[in-house]
């Protein structure tokens, strides 16, 4: 038997002794998607954290997200297999920005991504995930709106719903997607697969999104390729997408944009640490219960409207 059968079955054992259940992100490495009760995108898990019946929620994917999983399960353990991994675009937003933007633009709504820290959500006026910002900023009545921390998030709903973004701070991303997911590989890929069907994330830039056929989350950006028409697509995000994608889909021909757009942190959870945390019952991720009262609120006011 492998290292790996072994981890498996190790794992396996585990998640029935404990009742536990297992959340993992779309960018996860395959075999933790593999082992994992459900893959989604941060919409996906955060919902999914409050429906499981478990004692235990290990959430395979960066810190905000077992964050997440944390404050809207206050009754259940929640596990991070790797706490080193964190999230530098939640690292961009921090309470002396938002302060100096509340002062800057007073009486406009903090609408907060929910790639963030817990500390940051604490003073939206509402949480989104990139596969409903559109929809929740679209039916509010302000015409500017502060959106924190991706910028590129924030350009894309002021293209699509004319009001005034204004990215909270003017410089927050993705590493991944602005750097890795440019308008140049996106040139390069479509050049290399012609007549693919291009499908975008809204966290690269601007100047990438114009040559989409789609633009959506992780999630919605698989769904789009078993709507779309067309044998041959180009995924543009973070690389591990395109693992699922061809499991659900192993009639088409699947790419990214660029394979080496790699989530360094996202990628931190390997099936040791799984198992690790089931074995030894932490990293345990907590979020002080006042805190997490007033994110829950606002995550639950923001799941309504979408």
């Amino acid at each position: 038997m492998s290292y790996l059968d072994e981890l498996r079955e190790r794992i396996e054992r585990l998640r029935k002794e404990r009742n536990a259940v297992i959340l993992a992100h779309n960018y996860q490495l395959p075999e933790v998607q593999d082992i994992a009760d459900f893959v989604g995108d941060s919409l996906e898990l955060a919902k999914k954290a409050m429906e499981v019946d478990a004692d235990v929620i290990v959430l395979a994917g960066v810190y905000f997200m077992a964050e997440t999983a944390a404050i809207l399960n206050p009754d259940k353990t929640v596990l991070i297999p790797n706490i080193k991994a964190g999230c530098p675009l939640a690292g961009f937003l921090n309470l002396e920005t938002i302060k100096a933007y509340r002062e800057l633009y007073p009486g406009a709504p903090l609408v907060m991504y929910i790639n963030s820290y817990a500390p940051a959500k604490y003073h939206a006026d509402y949480i989104v995930t990139s596969s409903s910002a559109l929809k929740l900023i679209a039916r509010l009545d302000d015409e500017v709106i502060l959106f924190g921390p991706d910028k590129n998030l924030a350009s894309y709903v002021a293209e699509k719903t004319g009001k005034k973004i204004v990215a909270v701070p003017s410089g927050g991303h993705c590493p991944v997607h602005e750097f890795l997911v440019n308008e140049y590989y996106v040139l390069k890929a479509l050049e290399e697969h012609p007549g693919a069907k291009l499908i975008l994330h809204p966290e690269v830039p601007p100047e990438a999104r114009r040559h989409a056929h789609y633009v959506g989350s992780t999630s919605q950006m698989i769904r789009a390729v078993g709507e779309l028409e067309g044998d041959v697509f180009l995924l543009g995000t973070e690389e591990g997408l395109v693992y699922r994608a061809r499991k659900m889909y192993p009639g088409k021909k699947i790419y990214p944009v660029n394979p080496r757009a790699i989530c360094i942190n996202m990628k931190k959870n390997t099936l040791h640490h799984v198992a690790e945390a089931l074995e030894k019952m932490k990293p345990v991720v907590k979020v002080d219960p006042r805190m997490a009262g007033r994110i829950r609120e606002i995550l639950e006011t923001s799941f309504k409207m979408v």
